[in-house]
């Protein structure tokens, strides 16, 4: 499948023939010694709890800087997992690890010295195994049943860590593309049976790759259900995110068993009455219009028994039998709840009982939207954001342009909690948390594909001037803007996923679809992310811990009247209008004390009055307008314990009359403390004078 003029074997060159990497066909041993998990268990985290981020295995450690001994490969993700612990997350969604070719766009990339990869894997060619090519013991020469272990000791090290394992899975389409693209598997076992067609043969494309996998037909569902039991009993992965979810909706395609597979293709053709569209470019044996289509008025393709084809289905077969079967009955699932024919079912994907989380792409839009400033009516879906994105997974009713909630998605609105919400800002595809504060426009040209490809609409703000800059005043701007958006995130209910590099402001670029380069562009910069220059990763792990020791943020459940009250520039004034820019609110702690926070996505400062709790006064925690280590005051190796009683001295005269001031897109975070605690003397004191 590669290059027949490329020096195979040398350094820099994946692969050792240009054939499908030899790694790829090990079968396993007759007998295998079993792996030794040291009493590995499911961690069970509850979904409130986790604080995902999603990485890629190979991006990891595959820079230098890294500086573990087996760079790129499940291994050398095991010598860095004390990192991720430090930072503070407890769960890892890992990009796809399921075997996938590597060199399937392999060419050069117009305009330049690269070659094009497909990096991020989402092209599945073998559903059981692990990626070969993220092995250390493959690039040693070691068999299958050491390709396996090595993916088994990283779920076991990360396990020992508190860090569950999470897998993006590929269901909605293969490696085989459309019909003129390679025989690997399914073509070959049953084309009519595992791929979405229509009567004559051509393939459905709702992923945008060239096929669809016929994901509700009854073969495919096993064979679906059965690779995800594998992965969790054989590899104790603890949960899945599923691509394109939306895809394992759809109606299947149904043919009538009328024939048999047969070598000759005209012969086959004559035996079942078939005929062979001669405009037809690709393989024969894909080619060929059989008489058995099932279809309905109009020749439409249907799933045999009156629905058409495609149609997204009130209760799909494999996503019951997904979240139904005991064996998964303890795993996360995780839906990308869109595809790319249209169909969005954000708020209404079938969850059977709550047993899915979806990613909350209108979280996405909506926080970016209000952080940098834009005109709309953003406070009040703001303000829903944090507080778990009730208006979305509680509410029954579905807004006008919401098609599936208001047919058939209807009976699956509402009745949620918060943790039905998996909220993300950012993602492997789109900007990174740099970029988004650096670009207005996506800058693709190293794609080669003439800065056509990738997202149009990507709702950023490059503060001032696009991409990198000298000028002091952007770039303490886009620092404030990195800050704000990771505070947003994990001040919400709801499950926070951030994406590998965010924790220190990593940039591509402004490439915003990186899907095919295994460069720098998609390396964890382990020198930046150790050096921390800015103080961003310290901001983030302080953020998570902020989040972890205040159980209001990590519900299972809705705030409740009570719990929380909205602030303007008065206390339980708040100011919903389109022209705000300012969302305050206090929340109560369960047992006492409490947290005030507040945005202000102004180009103007405000001075905000806070409200009055007997016995009680406001500490200052948070303030993303100054400069690290003071955005943070929590004593440690960056802050002793007096540097930050004198930090919260320096403002004890605001925090002494009630107020507090912020700077133009700013946020402050308070802890309600009480008045007698040593902590406070400072503001007793100010109040003295």
């Amino acid at each position: 499948m590669g290059r027949e003029d490329v020096a195979y074997g040398q350094d820099g060159v994946l692969g050792l023939a240009p054939t499908w990497p030899q790694a790829a066909s090990y079968v396993p041993s007759a007998w295998v010694e079993p792996f030794d998990w040291q009493g590995d268990a499911p961690l069970n985290t509850p979904m409130e709890e986790l604080v995902i981020y999603e990485m890629h295995v190979r991006g990891f450690t595959q820079d230098p800087s890294s500086k573990v001994s087996n760079p790129g490969t499940y291994a050398g993700m095991v010598e860095r997992l004390d990192y991720l612990q430090k930072l503070g997350i407890n769960a890892v969604e890992l990009l796809p690890v399921q075997e996938f070719n590597e060199l399937e766009y392999y060419a050069p990339i117009p305009g330049s010295d690269e070659f094009r990869f497909n990096f991020w894997g989402y092209s599945t060619v073998g559903f059981f195994a692990p990626m070969s090519r993220f092995s250390a013991a493959a690039a040693a020469g070691k068999d299958g049943d050491a390709i396996r272990n090595e993916f088994k000791m990283l779920v076991r090290e990360c396990h020992k860590r508190g860090i569950e394992v999470i897998l993006d899975v590929v269901f909605n389409h293969t490696a085989e593309g459309n019909e003129l693209g390679p025989t690997l598997s399914f073509r070959g076992l049953d084309n009519r049976v595992y791929y979405m067609l229509a009567p004559g043969g051509e393939y459905y494309n709702y992923s945008g790759c060239g096929n669809t996998l016929n994901c509700n037909a009854p073969a495919v569902q096993k064979f679906i259900v059965d690779c995800l039991k594998y992965w969790v009993t054989e590899f104790h992965v603890d949960g899945f995110r599923f691509d394109l979810a939306s895809i394992l909706t759809r109606a299947p395609s149904a043919w009538h068993p009328d024939g048999h597979p047969n070598d000759d293709v005209e012969a086959e053709a004559e035996a079942e009455q078939l005929t062979i569209d001669e405009s037809f470019e690709g393989d024969p044996a894909v080619a060929i219009k059989p008489s058995g289509p099932i279809t309905a008025e109009g020749n439409l393709m249907t799933d045999g028994a009156g629905v058409v084809t495609g149609t997204p289905l009130t209760e799909p077969d494999v996503i019951k039998a997904i979240s139904e079967d005991p064996v998964l009955a303890n795993t996360k699932l995780i839906a990308e709840a869109w595809d790319c024919d249209g169909l969005n079912q954000v708020g209404a994907f079938p969850h059977y009982g709550g047993r899915w989380g979806e990613w909350n792409g209108k979280f996405r839009d909506t926080v970016r939207n209000f952080i940098k400033g834009s005109d709309g009516n953003f406070a009040g879906d703001f303000a829903s954001c944090l507080c778990g994105s009730p208006n979305i997974y509680a509410k029954h009713e579905a807004g006008l342009d919401d098609w599936w909630g208001n047919n058939g998605g209807r009976q699956w609105r509402g009745n949620r909690g918060p943790t039905a919400s998996v909220n993300f800002i950012i993602a492997h595809d789109g900007f990174t948390l740099g970029d988004l504060v650096s670009y207005n426009e996506k800058h693709n040209m190293a794609n080669g594909e003439g800065n056509r490809d990738g997202e149009q609409h990507n709702g950023s703000w490059n503060c001032g001037e696009e991409g990198p800059t000298t000028s002091w005043d952007v770039r303490r701007l886009r620092q404030r803007q990195m800050r704000n958006f990771t505070a947003a995130l994990l001040l919400s209910a709801g499950v926070p996923m951030m994406h590998m590099g965010d924790e220190y402001g990593h940039s591509k670029g402004g490439n915003n679809n990186t899907y095919c380069h295994d460069s720098e562009l998609n390396y964890l910069d382990w020198g930046q992310a150790n050096e921390d220059a800015v103080g961003l990763a310290r901001f983030t792990s302080r953020m998570i811990q902020l989040r972890r020791r205040h159980p209001q943020l990590t519900r299972s459940s809705y705030v409740k009247d009570g719990e929380v009250q909205w602030h303007g520039l008065e206390p339980y004034q708040p100011d919903w209008s389109e022209t705000s820019r300012l969302v305050a609110f206090t929340l109560r702690h369960p047992t006492e004390g409490g947290l005030y926070v507040a945005f202000n996505t102004s180009h103007k400062p405000r001075v905000v009055i806070l409200p009055k709790w007997e016995g009680r006064v406001w500490m200052p925690m948070i303030d993303t307008s100054r400069l690290s280590p003071y955005d943070c005051l929590v004593a440690d190796e960056a802050l002793s314990e007096a540097e930050v009683q004198a930090a919260r001295s320096a403002q004890a005269m605001w925090t002494a009359s009630g107020q507090a001031p912020l700077l133009p897109w700013s946020c402050v975070v308070m802890e309600s403390v009480r008045e007698d605690d040593a902590g406070v003397k400072i503001i007793k004191a100010a109040r003295a004078t």
